[in-house]
């Protein structure tokens, strides 16, 4: 199984396919049409190794994150990764995954191929994984200092609404260490569950 290319692009064909030049072998790769380099330039794909009875496909990716999106909607029944694909070349994937975490089927009708049914399957299978994953998200960027006590707090099995709840008004001094930050916010955490 292939997991990343690392070459110079060769030239594009139909249909959203690149070819890689690794080493003098030309790896045939298909990308989210939203995909732009220059031939002769160098280039780095993140892959994911399709294979069937009568083929072996590559979808390429610039970002793991990219990938790991690629290979989070093909866990959608009746998604493919020829779907997929189609799907991630709508829009940027942020953007896609806040659609989905937002319950917006609409933004995937946009996909040739996928229906009402089909958007509202990949809405309903996915929302709550990427709310889980975009919250968390914002509530770090938007967080500054406190992002690792945020990350800790997630990790203890918190949800994001009550991380943010907890580090409003927590009355320690902002340049506290984690440490003591953390040990505040799980205080604050058990208070609350105590009553």
């Amino acid at each position: 199984m292939i997991g990343k290319l690392t070459g110079t692009l060769a030239g594009k064909q139909e249909g959203g396919v690149v070819i890689v030049d690794v080493q003098g072998v030309g790896y045939c790769v298909r990308v989210p049409l939203a995909f732009t380099l220059a031939d002769d330039s160098p280039i780095s794909l993140f892959i994911h190794t399709a294979v069937r009875d009568d083929a072996i496909d590559l979808y390429g990716f610039a970002a793991e994150h990219e990938l790991a999106f690629f290979r989070q909607l093909m866990t959608v029944s009746s998604v493919g990764p020829k779907t997929a694909l189609s799907i991630m070349s709508v829009a940027e994937t942020s953007a896609l995954k806040r659609a989905i975490a937002a319950g917006d089927a609409s933004t995937l009708h946009k996909v040739f191929g996928i229906g009402k049914k089909s958007a509202e399957r990949i809405v309903v299978e996915l929302r709550d994984k990427l709310q889980v994953e975009t919250g968390a998200q914002e509530l770090i960027l938007g967080a500054g200092n406190d992002a690792e006590v945020i990350e800790a707090l997630l990790g203890l099995g918190y949800s994001a609404a009550e991380c943010r709840k907890a580090l409003q008004g927590l009355g320690v001094d902002p340049s506290a260490s984690i440490k003591d930050r953390l040990g505040a916010a799980l205080r604050r955490l058990g208070a609350r569950a105590a009553v």
